[in-house]
């Protein structure tokens, strides 16, 4: 028999990404943010309410770190299986995850879970080894992760927030992490140049990009309280959209200084890596050589830049964007990094 349970029910129910703090319900507003919990049961389903104009919701499932499902999610409530007819005697991992990113001009963007049902229990999960944040434009978001390599087509299909160098380090290092990250946005401006279309513009609220009065009711124009997530590590990963959105470099060097210094303000603990290349090394000189300016200025040690390999024939997605190989190796080296940052 099913048991009924609100999300604030819940015992040991793990919020993935920035929200806006209510479990009455649970908002997602990001690339990857959701729910994790761990549960003994022999089926466990997600009750959800979506919305939009244009641009439909995903959701993944992912079952003891395995991708079991990623669905398209329909105007309304329904519920989702997240899995059944399992034996009861295992505990199961599970995590349901916003696939898309934010879509800034659907002003309609919904996806909230509002309760869970299962015939089973609720137990403890382990604790994270790191809390990651990661910071950065379409590459970040997934974009070019599902679909045909010759598929130019821009719509919610195209991204993925699992075939992902931020979602497999993080399961590599045994790290939760929240993204931050829009399609087409830079540290300075976009790749049209749009100055308005900057992450640090956003940074310190919970999900500012998101336009339209309901979202402002959810509270995605807040304040972000960074006392709720205090990263160990911030990986930035900002400067494709810059290269081709403008010249003057000058601007974007300073650009990446400035973000540097509200990165450190709102997260004073936190190593922060600035990673750039996936697609191309056009500004790497201004980027490398800002946050140099950073450190110089600063005495900030903990800080420092890391050129990603570019994506190689063979290894793109759909969109002309990096596809399964390129965010491995990407992800290779920042697990690599990390483990000789934090081994004792």
């Amino acid at each position: 028999m099913l048991s009924h349970y609100q999300m604030k029910e819940i015992p040991y129910l793990r919020i993935l990404g920035r929200t806006n703090g209510s479990l009455e319900p649970v908002t997602l507003f990001w690339t990857a943010s959701g729910i994790e919990l761990n549960v003994k049961a022999t089926e466990i389903w997600v009750k959800i309410r979506s919305d939009y104009d244009v641009f439909e919701p995903w959701v993944d499932v992912i079952v003891d770190g395995v991708l079991s499902q990623r669905l398209m999610v329909n105007k309304g409530e329904q519920k989702i299986c997240l899995f059944r007819n399992m034996e009861r005697d295992k505990v199961r991992n599970v995590k349901l995850l916003r696939d898309t990113p934010v879509f800034p001009t659907d002003e309609k963007t919904l996806l909230q879970l509002l309760e869970v049902e299962t015939d089973g229990e609720f137990l403890p999960l382990e604790t994270p080894k790191l809390r990651l944040e990661v910071i950065g434009d379409s590459i970040t978001s997934g974009e070019g992760g599902s679909g045909a390599g010759e598929e130019m087509t821009w719509n919610s299909f195209c991204f993925n927030a699992v075939d992902n160098y931020a979602y497999m380090a993080a399961k590599e290092l045994g790290a939760v992490y929240n993204c931050i990250s829009q399609s087409g946005w830079g540290v300075f401006c976009s790749w049209e140049g749009n100055e308005q279309q900057a992450i640090p513009l956003y940074y310190e609220q919970v999900c500012g990009l998101l336009n339209g009065e309901r979202n402002k009711q959810l509270g995605a124009m807040e304040k972000w309280d960074f006392q709720k997530f205090q990263p160990d590590v911030i990986v930035v990963n900002l400067g494709t959209n810059d290269g081709s959105g403008t010249k003057n470099m000058d601007r974007v060097g300073k650009a990446v200084e400035d973000f540097l210094r509200k990165l450190r303000v709102c997260n004073p603990e936190s190593y922060i890596l600035w990673c750039y290349g996936m697609l191309g090394a056009e500004i790497l000189p201004t980027l490398e050589k800002a946050v140099g300016n950073y450190k110089r200025k600063t005495g900030d040690k903990r800080v420092e830049f890391v050129k990603l390999p570019d994506t190689q024939e063979g290894e793109f997605g759909s969109r002309q964007h990096p596809g399964h190989r390129s965010h491995e190796k990407t992800a290779k080296i920042l697990v690599e990094k990390l483990t000789l940052l934090f081994t004792p």
